[in-house]
C-alpha cells in the first residue's frame, strides 16, 4: 500500500492537513492565553514562557512542523516512493511517541481536571485526541516509512528528559501568574507541593518507561512496514 502513489498522494496532503490543523489549535490557545492574561493584568512574559513549557505544546509544535516537512518534501521532490531520509525517518517517530504519549497522559491522569477560563476546548480536544489519534493512524498508515535502528527508539528519551530536568528546575524559580504562588508547575503530577516528591518520582519513572515503549512500538511498526533503503 505505502508504495502505491495514488495512496502517498492522498496521505500526504492528510499529512499536511493534519499539521496544519494542529498549528491552528495551538495559535487559538495561545492567542486565548494572552488575551486571559491581559484582561487579568498577569505578566504575559510568564505567561507566554509558561505556555511553551507544555510538553503538550512542545510535541504538537513539533509533530506539525514534522508533518509538514514530510507531507510538502513529497510534493517538491516529484512524489518519490522510496524511504524518507534517516533524519526525517527518526523525527517522524519520535514526534509519533510524544503525540502518543500525550494522548494517553491527558486522557489518563488529566482528562478529570477542570479547564482553565483561557481554556479553547476544540483546540484541547486536537491537541490531546486528534492529533495523537492522526499520528497513531500515520505510524501504520503513512507512506514511504524507512526501517530505523533500534537505536532511534532510545533517542527518543532525550527531549523528554531534557523536558522533565528543565521543568524541575525551571519551576521553583517562577511565580505563578495565576494564583501568585512561588512556583508554577505545567502539570499536578510533576508537582511536589503536592503529594510529595516520591510521587513525582513514580510518576517520572512510569512516564519514561512509557515513552521508551511507545518509542519502541513505533521503531517496531516502522521496521514492519518500511522500506529497506537500497
Amino acid at each position: 500500500m505505502q508504495r502505491s502513489e495514488t495512496w502517498a498522494t492522498g496521505w500526504s496532503i492528510a499529512r499536511i492537513a493534519a499539521a496544519t490543523m494542529i498549528a491552528v489549535a495551538v495559535i487559538a490557545q495561545f492567542a486565548s492565553s494572552v488575551a486571559g492574561a491581559v484582561d487579568a493584568g498577569r505578566d504575559v512574559a510568564t505567561v507566554v514562557a509558561n505556555f511553551f513549557s507544555f510538553f503538550t505544546i512542545l510535541s504538537n509544535v513539533s509533530a506539525a512542523v514534522v508533518l509538514l516537512i514530510v507531507g510538502l518534501r513529497f510534493f517538491v521532490r516529484g512524489r518519490p516512493l522510496g524511504p524518507e531520509p534517516v533524519a526525517l525517518a527518526t523525527a517522524l517517530a519520535w514526534v509519533s511517541t510524544y503525540m502518543l504519549v500525550t494522548g494517553v497522559v491527558y486522557n489518563l491522569l488529566l482528562r478529570g481536571i477542570p479547564l482553565q477560563p483561557e481554556t479553547v476546548p476544540w483546540s484541547n480536544e486536537i491537541l490531546h485526541v486528534w492529533g495523537p489519534l492522526f499520528l497513531l493512524l500515520d505510524l501504520f498508515l503513512g507512506p514511504c516509512r524507512r526501517r530505523l535502528g533500534w537505536r532511534a527508539a532510545l533517542g527518543a528519551a532525550i527531549f523528554p528528559v531534557a523536558w522533565i530536568v528543565y521543568t524541575l528546575l525551571r519551576a521553583p524559580l517562577i511565580t505563578n501568574p495565576t494564583t501568585g504562588a512561588p512556583y508554577w508547575y505545567p502539570y499536578p503530577f510533576l508537582d511536589p507541593n503536592t503529594d510529595g516528591w516520591g510521587s513525582v518520582v513514580v510518576y517520572v519513572i512510569v512516564i519514561a518507561v512509557v515513552i521508551v515503549g511507545f518509542a519502541v512500538g513505533a521503531v517496531a511498526v516502522g521496521r514492519w512496514r518500511g522500506i529497506r533503503s537500497s
